[in-house]
This record gives C-alpha cells, structure tokens and sequence, in this order.
C-alpha cells in the first residue's frame, strides 16, 4: 500500500513538473525579453522603468528577474540622479530577444549643494527607488554601508518603493554638516498599493 501510494505521489510530481515546463516554454514564446547593456557603474546603477512601472536597477534584470513584455510597444525609461534620463520605445515581437545599449550623460543643470548633510539609507529589500523631494536618486543599496547621499541642509521628504511592497514615507530635517540615517524594512503588499508612488516624477 505505501508502495502504491509513493509511486502515485511521484507520478503526480512529475505531472506538475510537465505541466509547468510546457506552460513556461509556451509563455516564452509569448512574451518578448528584453535585455539592457551599461558600459559603466552609473548605467548599471541607474533606475529602470518601463510603462512608467518601476523595475528594478539595470544590472540586476537578469536571470529570475529578466525583463519578459507582452507583445507590441514600450516605453523605457533609464535614470540615474545627476544625469539626463534616457527614453526610448521599443517594439516588443513574441518570443524574440532584443537587448538596449544604454548611455546616460550627465545633465548640465545637475548642482551640488556648497553646504551639505550626509544621509545614510538602511532599507531591505536594497533594490527599492528611492525618492527625495519627488525626484530619483537611485536604489537603497547605493546608500548604505560606507556610501551616504550628501543633501543641503534643511527638511527634505523621503520616498522608499518597489512593486510588491508598501511604500515608506518619511521627513526629515537636517542642519549643516549633520549625519543622519534611515532605517527601514519594506512590509509586501500588493503591486497595485506600490506602483503608483514609485513613479518617474
């Protein structure tokens, strides 16, 4: 009887591992990927939207994160705080790969602050956009462990999100020369309570 009932269980196993694989193979052929290429450490640290959705940072949409689209146009969207954005619509074909060279090149109205603070992030997951004053910086794990943000003293509104988690909001008000740091941890949520805050602004 135990026999019978091993054998039933793993011919079931191998049913669902079937089923699975042959729905994987058909979602691929699909769904298009697409790939993106950073020369250097500011494009591979630079933020990724598509659809005005965030993604995640460049160098990371790979493997079980790489970038699957539904068939037909898209719109790309690669930042990085200091230089200007870049945007380009992609036709997305099923099945078919197509990868994205991107180059970002520093904005001539980006300034830094004579007088600074330094802000230290702490977040998990380290992925997440981060905002301040509305505008991207980058992802919380550029600025934690020995990195900071230098800002201009004064209250600043501070913006943590990604897909899947609730978004953090904070203040804070910080004097010249001080160091600060926030600690947070995103709580899940739905896609829907997130990506509506994390948006390109």
């Amino acid at each position: 009887m135990c026999k019978l009932l091993v054998k039933a269980i793993c011919g079931l196993v191998c049913v669902l591992f079937l089923v699975a694989f042959i729905s994987s193979a058909q979602e691929s052929k699909v769904l298009g990927e697409v790939r993106f290429e950073g020369a250097t450490k500011v494009e591979k640290d630079a933020g990724v939207w598509i659809d005005g959705n965030y993604m995640g940072y460049l160098k990371e949409l790979h493997g079980d994160k790489k970038v699957m689209l539904i068939p037909g146009e898209h719109e790309i969207s690669v930042r990085e705080s200091g230089y200007d954005d870049f945007l380009k619509k992609v036709v997305v074909e099923p099945g078919q790969v197509q990868t994205i060279d991107v180059k970002l090149h520093p904005s001539p109205h980006s300034m830094t602050p004579d007088v600074t603070a330094e802000l230290k992030l702490t977040v998990k997951p380290g992925r997440a956009a981060v905002f301040l004053d509305g505008s991207y910086v980058g992802h919380a794990s550029e600025f934690g462990g020995l990195h900071s943000m230098l800002v201009s003293p004064g209250k600043h509104r501070i913006k943590v999100g990604l897909p899947g988690y609730r978004t953090f909001e904070t203040e804070i008000n910080l004097l010249a020369g001080q160091k600060s740091e926030v600690k947070t941890e995103l709580v899940q949520g739905s896609i829907q309570q997130a990506s509506p805050e994390i948006k390109p602004q």
